[in-house]
Formats: structure tokens, sequence, C-alpha cells
């Protein structure tokens, strides 16, 4: 985990998103740089229940993690149980805001028709959400070009598109950019960014 930090610093991304036992850590090695600590709620399958997620969202905060990415409850979603998927959502959001903190809705997309995708797109749009995500990068299938268009056509201009899961080079970078992702979660960050800065002919 601090080994990861520290590329993140090096690279000076936007955040770094690690599991909730090592929020406080994170913190800790990240002090005095840009890098934003972000942690998964949720994880990976969104099954807990929400006064669950909601206090592992407060949790997190309280160990200063600004960002929280969210998975939603697949198998709600599955059986279009939206009033419940909206108020979860809901919750997690709120909890987030009031600790100023970004929050980002993870589908994890591999298991769901495009008509959930597009359901819940206007769902977080209503929930406030600040992000949409693709996926967790644990799940059968990452981001996809098409779910990242589709994601992007549903959601309002104010709701931001993160892709993850799959990404390892910079030309898929910049294919998921021009598709109208404003983040790019990935574990190649080096990889990637050494090739920007060569194509750039940044030393």
């Amino acid at each position: 985990m601090a080994a990861g930090c520290r590329i993140a610093t090096q690279y000076n991304v936007a955040g770094v998103c690690i599991k909730p036992y090592a929020v406080a850590l994170a913190a800790d090695v990240l002090k005095g740089s840009q890098v934003r600590v972000g942690v998964t709620i949720g994880f990976p399958h969104g099954s807990s229940a929400t006064a669950v997620k909601v206090a592992e969202a407060d949790r997190a905060c309280a160990e200063r993690a600004e960002e929280l990415d969210m998975v939603v409850n697949v198998g709600k979603v599955l059986s279009s149980d939206w009033p419940y998927v909206g108020r979860e959502i809901k919750e997690v959001v709120n909890c987030g805001h009031a600790h100023k903190a970004l929050v980002k809705v993870i589908f994890e997309n591999c298991h769901l028709r495009d008509e959930h995708k597009i359901r819940l797109c206007e769902i977080c749009g209503q929930a406030g959400a600040d992000f949409v995500k693709t996926s967790t990068g644990f799940g059968e299938g990452g981001a996809t070009i098409e779910d990242v268009k589709l994601m992007r056509k549903h959601s309002p201009p104010k709701v931001l598109i993160k892709a993850a899961g799959g990404i390892r080079t910079f030309e898929k970078l910049l294919e998921f950019k021009a598709a109208g992702a404003s983040r790019i979660g990935a574990s190649a960050t080096a990889a990637i960014l050494d090739e920007c800065k060569r194509q750039l002919g940044i030393t």
C-alpha cells in the first residue's frame, strides 16, 4: 500500500483507492501531497446492509478519506429494486458530502444490462453523486468504451465518469478520455504515465 502511495505522489495523480483498513496509514503517507485518499465502500459486490455502508463511509472519512468509491448492491440492481438502490446511494452520498468527500458510485457493469446502467445514471444524478464508475476492477470485465459513452449520455453534466478495470496503456487512456471519462482508475499508473511523458518528450 505504501509503495503504491509513493508512486501516486511521484506521478501526482488525482488519488489512490484503497481498502478501508488502510485509510489512516495512507493518509499519513500522502500527507503534504495533493493526492487524495480514496476508499472502497461495500467492496466488492455492494451486498452489505445500507447502515453498514454508511458506517463504513463515516469511519473512513473520520480517518481522513477524501473520496468514497461505493459499490451498488448488484443483487438489488438486477432485481430492479430501484427504491432500495436510490435510498442507499443517497444515504452514502449524504454521509460523504457531510464530510466534504467526493462520492463515486461503482456499477460493476459486467453484471448489468444497458437498462440497468441507464437507470443507475439517472438515480446517481438525482442523489447528487459526484462520479459514476464502470467497475471495481475485480469483476469479470472492466471498463469498455461503449459503457463510458452510455454513462456519459445518461448522466447529468455535473456527474463525472470514472473508467476503471483493464486500462493499461496510454493509448487506451486517451480512448476512454475521448469517450467521456474524466478519471481513469488503473494499477498500471507508472507504465501509462511514463509512455505519456515519452510521447510528449518530457524527461
